[in-house]
């Protein structure tokens, strides 16, 4: 298997008032303005960073989610897992995922408790997009190449016990008992960390569950019912809402995924609270598929690329976006959650690395 290339580094240089989010990273998506969005995990907000210099992103500027889509103020961050854009709007996604709540190591009876605890926040159940213009995120805007046509900021639409997808699945022959009981993420339970958009098609990774070595990419198409609000499209066999991509991962779970052209680039990584190798993956022919598929690494259609520099405890990557670098117009960008101090620049700041992609 190739090793790693590491091309170059980014620093990414964030307000001072954000002294968490350089440790909090979870998604990145860059922009034809040449812009970079990224997400944090523990925010209700998107950030925006502009070059400033060669190799230098800065001007920060934080856009709350909800002056575009409407959120529960009571349920806390949306767990950002993922960005991207497509067609001038730029998409997230929250993990869906319940949590148990963290032994803090100073009362065990406390602490037992709290592993007994599991939640559920509102807010990670969010599927949105919002339109972008001139490096700006609005709620509505006239379409740049046809004006009479709106484009509107707008969420799947969200339900009693979470929002439409949550609730088609809850049948499903392979992830409905993960929704049904429910598993928290980190311990093999529903938990979504990738999202990749190309046209109308929506490709969402599962960290968890992984079945039997097997990792999982949803794909799903939306409309928009009314303003603001979107709904799934039939689009699997005998009208079901959704497609199922299986992979094999060598029994990881998807943390992050981005478009090559119209190879799927996957980021592989452990299901569990654990340190361990984090893979780099490329899927091919996946938009050719009409109904569910399983792919295992014999064909040739999964392929591992490499895998990133492995540090226990620090450095788990979390986004990717392709990045034109040294004249490589299909380089992969990556950032981190849980960065080594190493990586932690003045002024708060942080690096992250751009990684050759290959053919």
């Amino acid at each position: 298997m190739p090793e790693s290339f590491l091309l170059s580094r980014l620093l990414l240089q964030f307000n001072s008032e954000t002294t968490d989010l350089v440790t909090d990273l979870s998604a990145v998506a860059l922009t034809p303005d040449g812009n970079l969005w990224l997400g944090s995990d523990e925010t209700t907000s998107l950030e925006r960073l502009s070059l400033v210099e060669p190799h230098i992103f800065g001007k920060h500027q934080r856009f709350a989610i909800a002056d575009f889509i409407e959120l529960s103020e009571e349920a806390g961050e949306i767990d950002i897992e993922g960005i991207d854009f497509n067609s001038n709007y730029l998409w997230l996604v929250g993990s869906h995922s319940t949590k148990r709540k963290k032994a803090k190591g100073k009362d065990s009876k406390k602490d037992l408790q709290k592993l007994a605890q599991i939640e559920t926040d509102v807010n990670r159940y969010l599927l949105a997009r919002i339109p972008v213009n001139n490096g700006n995120l609005c709620k509505s805007i006239p379409h740049p190449e046809n004006p009479k046509t709106q484009l509107t900021a707008g969420c799947l639409q969200r339900t009693k016990t979470g929002n439409l997808l949550t609730d088609a699945l809850q049948d499903d022959s392979h992830l409905g008992l993960f929704l049904s009981l429910p598993i928290p993420s980190k311990e093999n339970g529903f938990d979504i960390e990738g999202l990749a958009v190309h046209g109308e098609r929506i490709f969402i990774g599962l960290r968890g569950p992984v079945l039997r070595g097997w990792a999982i990419i949803l794909e799903i198409e939306v409309k928009e019912s009314k303003q603001g609000v979107l709904k799934l499209k039939a689009i699997g066999e005998a009208g079901k809402l959704y497609k199922k991509h299986f992979v094999y991962l060598n029994g990881l779970g998807v943390r992050e995924l981005c478009f090559n052209g119209e190879d799927l680039i996957i980021l592989g990584g452990p299901t569990m609270t654990l340190s361990g190798a984090m893979r780099v993956f490329r899927l091919r022919g996946i938009l050719g598929r009409e109904g569910d598929s399983i792919t295992g690494q014999d064909g040739g259609d999964l392929q591992v690329l490499f895998d990133l520099p492995f540090k226990v405890g620090a450095d788990n990557a979390e986004g990717l976006a392709l990045f034109p670098c040294l004249g490589r117009s299909n380089s992969l960008l990556v950032v981190y959650d849980s960065p080594d101090a190493g990586r932690i620049g003045e002024g708060n700041a942080i690096f992250a690395d751009v990684f050759r992609l290959g053919l």
